[in-house]
């Protein structure tokens, strides 16, 4: 016996036909019929009659009608109490500098409204901190850019960013133009993140691909710090857009350029650890997640992005 038998026959005996029942359940006629039999064949008994005036239930159909209505009620709160339990919990959550300028704060909003019970735990790290974090399971959940070293992680690919030139916007200089490419970058004072991070290591593939040597003037592992040195006017960087969120009127002081070589960009993955070792509340966290940066994506939110190949 299942649910839906109970909801038809139910409807039924209510409106009193089986045509208006079958409309009203944007059911075929025939297989609501169907439905019926089976379930009577079920009971071995006779649930409903035709009479001049339609269907009406037989005395062992009404005695039924009325068990049944209560079974579809309890059957409703069941589902009103799960819908309405709350998960409880601390979750924490790793994201990059870059990444948290752009999802730290409607992920948190996210979550408010729908989990108000969970608590997040965000931490800001650079990505090879943050891998290292994940090993270590010393975080439930992270984005990273480089998942080559995952131990047992569940990897969703979330989104790819462009990557861009940055430099300091300096009076009588000459403007950057809207793209470039990596070749371009040959002689140009760069500060640069470590070789321990995502970013790095994507951006030294791109080099090795250019035949050009980065001429590097620092390493800085706080993107802060590094915005901040390229304001000054201490060299340029190779950054994605969300970078711009972290210097006050960026448009004043800096100015960028998109760097259009086909593989030269930033793959974004929400990794975890495995399912079996999430709590509930760490699986529901991983879904508002993406759903939040699909949706950042999707809204123009987050400039200078685009979905992974499954997303769009």
């Amino acid at each position: 016996m299942e649910l839906r038998q109970l909801r038809y026959f139910v409807r039924i005996v209510e409106l009193g036909s089986m045509s208006r029942a079958a409309l009203d359940l944007d059911l075929v006629q025939s297989a609501l019929s169907q439905q019926i039999s089976r379930l009577e064949s079920e009971l071995s008994t006779r649930l409903l009659q035709r009479s001049s005036k339609g269907v009406v239930p037989t005395e062992a159909g009404l005695a039924f009608f009325r068990e049944a209505q209560l079974t579809l009620r309890h059957a409703e709160q069941a589902v009103r109490a799960a819908q309405q339990s709350r998960l409880s919990g601390t979750v924490s959550v790793g994201l990059a500098s870059t990444t948290a300028v752009v999802l730290g704060v409607p992920l948190m909003q996210a979550m408010r409204a729908r989990y108000p019970d969970v608590r997040l735990h965000l931490v800001e790290s650079m990505s090879g901190h943050l891998t290292s974090m994940l090993n270590a399971r010393q975080l439930d959940l992270a984005v990273l850019f480089d998942t080559g070293v995952a131990r047992r992680w569940s990897v969703m690919p979330l989104l790819e960013e462009k990557l861009y030139l940055m430099s300091p916007r300096t009076a009588g200089e000459p403007s950057l133009p809207a793209a470039t490419r990596m070749a371009q970058l040959d002689g140009v004072p760069l500060i640069l993140p470590t070789g321990a991070h995502g970013l790095r290591s994507t951006l030294d593939a791109a080099f090795a691909r250019a035949d050009i040597k980065p001429r590097l003037v620092a390493e800085v592992d706080s993107l802060t710090m590094l915005m901040d040195a390229v304001c000054a006017g201490l060299g340029c960087t190779v950054q994605p857009w969300a970078a711009l969120g972290r210097v006050h009127k960026a448009a004043q002081c800096l100015q960028w350029a998109e760097i259009t070589d086909a593989q030269v960009h930033r793959s974004n993955a929400l990794c975890s650890l495995s399912d079996d070792e999430l709590s509930p509340a760490a699986l529901a966290t991983r879904v508002v997640l993406a759903d939040c940066a699909r949706a950042l994506v999707r809204s123009g939110a987050w400039e200078g992005t685009r979905l992974a190949h499954h997303d769009l």
